[in-house]
């Protein structure tokens, strides 16, 4: 045992081999290093204290992943609620309602009257997507279809016009443009009404031939359907409402008992690609069905319209 104890501390010999820690899988709970109370250091001395603290914990035999700082375990568990949040659809969303129920709403002159007395005539529309004016394109198609149908192809035949859904009033005023002697106008949010819809009416000199109705269209109508003879029958009707707020089937029936539909009345409905519309309204046939993109137009009238129409 002497001459193996000798032979081991020679100096003409190597030093035998120490097991190298790395070749040991060692699997230890995570455990987080305790941290000094005083401030945490900055830039290099953080870079360099960490580097240090992995040279530490590799000459152990350790993992430096499996110890986290305390430090960074606040901005990491942050980090880890923030994914949370966005796959749940929480999180920064939650105030987005708040926000922008806070922002004033504001208004741009992007639309205009096609045809008539007011021709080019610039008109008010919201900056948000809370009211969708019809297309230019399709407001000029409507109106020469109407024009063509009702046998003037230079103006419409004088009557009423009520407008549903009004909103910024564009339909309604090209309407009065081209020879209607007035419009009722239905529109419910208060802001579009005083912002948008009047300042139009105003800009346009149409204000003294207009009635605005500030209330819900379905109640409206009901409201008609109930006191009959207090609301005029009406030469021309439009509808169009949000896509997705209205059941167009009950509103079609609503307006097929109505009072206010006159007999040798024309309905517009603007609606959406993949909607199933009635062949009639009433006594009213279906005069036209045309599509612009994603967005689709009929008109409703009378049977001789369609002969005139065709002629």
């Amino acid at each position: 045992m002497a001459s193996s104890s000798a032979l081991a501390s020679s100096p003409f010999l190597p030093p035998l081999s120490t097991p190298n820690p790395r070749a040991l899988s060692l699997r230890l709970p995570a455990r987080r290093l305790p941290v000094a109370s005083s401030a945490a250091p900055s830039g290099a001395a953080a870079a360099a204290s960490a580097r240090e603290r992995r040279r530490f914990l590799e000459r152990y035999g350790l993992n430096p992943d499996d110890f986290e700082d305390d430090a960074e375990a606040e901005p990491r568990e942050e980090r880890r609620r923030d994914r949370r949040n966005r796959r749940s659809g929480r999180g920064e969303a939650e105030d987005a309602p708040a926000k922008a129920a806070a922002e004033p709403r504001e208004t741009h002159k992007m639309l205009q009257v096609l045809g008539g007395k007011v021709r080019r005539r610039k008109l008010l529309s919201p900056k948000d997507r809370n009211v969708r004016p019809m297309m230019e394109v399709v407001r000029g198609a409507a109106f020469d279809i109407l024009q063509s149908a009702g046998g003037f192809p230079a103006s419409l035949r004088p009557g009423r016009w009520l407008d549903l859904y009004s909103g910024t009033g564009s339909v309604g005023i090209e309407a009065m443009s081209r020879g209607c002697s007035e419009a009722h106008f239905v529109e419910m949010d208060p802001w579009v009404v005083s912002e948008v819809l009047k300042p139009n009416l105003e800009c346009t000199g149409f204000l003294d031939v207009s009635h605005i109705h500030m209330i819900r269209v379905e109640n409206f109508l009901a409201n008609a359907e109930k006191s009959s003879g207090k609301y005029p029958s009406f030469d021309y009707i439009s509808v169009t409402p949000p896509y997705l707020e209205v059941n167009y089937s009950t509103l079609l029936d609503q307006l097929a008992r109505s009072p206010l539909v006159g007999e040798d009345c024309f309905i517009l409905v603007e609606y959406p690609l993949k909607t199933d519309m009635a062949e009639s309204c009433g006594s009213l046939i279906k005069v036209a069905d045309r599509r612009f993109g994603r967005t689709n137009l009929l008109i409703y009238g009378p049977a001789w319209a369609e002969k005139k129409r065709r002629s």
